[in-house]
């Protein structure tokens, strides 16, 4: 395991080089920041001391270096726009975006897992049948329209949620939460219906196919020969074989919800890193863009190695091979 860790941690590294490469080369070629920033009416020499402030004058390769050395220690630079350390804005930004995708995966484990379960054991059944139909409908359905859709129907319409924003949020610490306050939960069920619902249908076809695999295995025969039961069978030995899969879908998932929050947060206009995002984009904020991919990609990275740990936790074999 420990070899694993250190494996895991150099491929970390190279990506992360990688991506910092990338993010770095590809957010140059977004628009010019001077003439985002700068007045309407700004003079050339405005402008070239605007461009030396933000530290655009100097080499392509003085940049970079100067970007690595402040990645290493911590510092993602000054956002463009908010003339604040961008490290600063995502730890404001972080709190909310991070309740809404938790909240957004227990809801669709939840749900996601109990729908496969019933669509495989009773594939035939009337309410299987209504699931999966259901499921098309979910997994089909662009988010911004399913985003738009339940704001018309329960804000606008019955008027029973808010249609925007966070909510009324505690502070505890350093982090922020809205899970403490009726508002903050109000505010935090139609975005996180909308960002779950992709998710939700993806968990419970995936569930469904992997146990209708599983329950026709020859190691299942076997158990039902030996006259166990068919609760045992179901949910204690075909079910953990099934779930492999959904550890690794879900754990991806989750990096992609944060990665891709950008358009539920939108809709609502959700104060986390995927309105950030939207926001620096529109401002060729460079330093902000950057730091928000370079999150992701760490993610991404976090992510799969503790996938590749939970295997060993579920599936006994890897624990005595390892």
């Amino acid at each position: 395991m420990l070899r694993l860790l250190l494996a895991r941690l150099g491929q970390a590294a190279l990506v992360m080089l990688a991506v910092s490469s990338v993010s770095f080369g590809m957010f140059r070629f977004v628009g010019d920041p001077v003439a985002a920033l700068s007045r309407e009416n700004a003079t050339i020499a405005e402008k070239a001391e605007l461009r030396e402030q933000l530290g655009l004058d100097r080499p392509v390769v003085v940049q970079f270096a100067g970007f690595l050395s402040r990645i290493v220690r911590g510092d993602f630079g000054i956002s463009f726009r908010n003339q604040r350390p961008v490290a600063t804005l995502i730890a404001e930004r972080l709190p909310a975006t991070l309740e809404l995708v938790l909240v957004a995966t227990l809801l669709s484990l939840a749900l996601g897992i109990p729908l496969g379960v019933l669509c495989a054991l009773k594939p035939d059944g009337v309410a299987a049948r209504l699931v999966q139909a259901v499921s098309l409908i979910g997994i089909s359905t662009p988010t911004f329209v399913t985003g738009i859709v339940l704001i018309l129907t329960f804000a606008v319409t019955l008027g029973l949620l808010p249609s925007f924003g966070r909510g009324e949020t505690v502070q505890i610490g350093p982090w922020s939460t809205g899970l403490l306050t009726l508002s903050g939960l109000k505010a935090l069920i139609l975005p996180s219906i909308t960002l779950a619902l992709y998710q939700l249908t993806l968990i419970m076809r995936l569930v469904r196919s992997e146990l209708i695999d599983v329950l026709s295995s020859d190691y299942i025969r076997f158990a039902r020969a030996r006259g166990l039961s068919a609760r045992h069978i179901h949910f204690t030995l075909a079910l953990r074989n099934a779930l492999m899969p959904v550890i690794t879908v879900t754990g991806l998932q989750i990096g992609s919800l944060i990665a891709f929050a950008i358009v539920t947060e939108t809709v609502f206009q959700w104060p986390g890193m995927g309105l950030l995002f939207i926001q620096a984009v529109s401002f060729s904020d460079v330093p902000v863009m950057a730091a928000y991919l370079l999150f992701v990609g760490l993610l991404f990275v976090l992510i799969n190695t503790a996938v590749d740990l939970l295997y060993a936790l579920v599936d006994p074999r890897l624990r005595v091979r390892a």
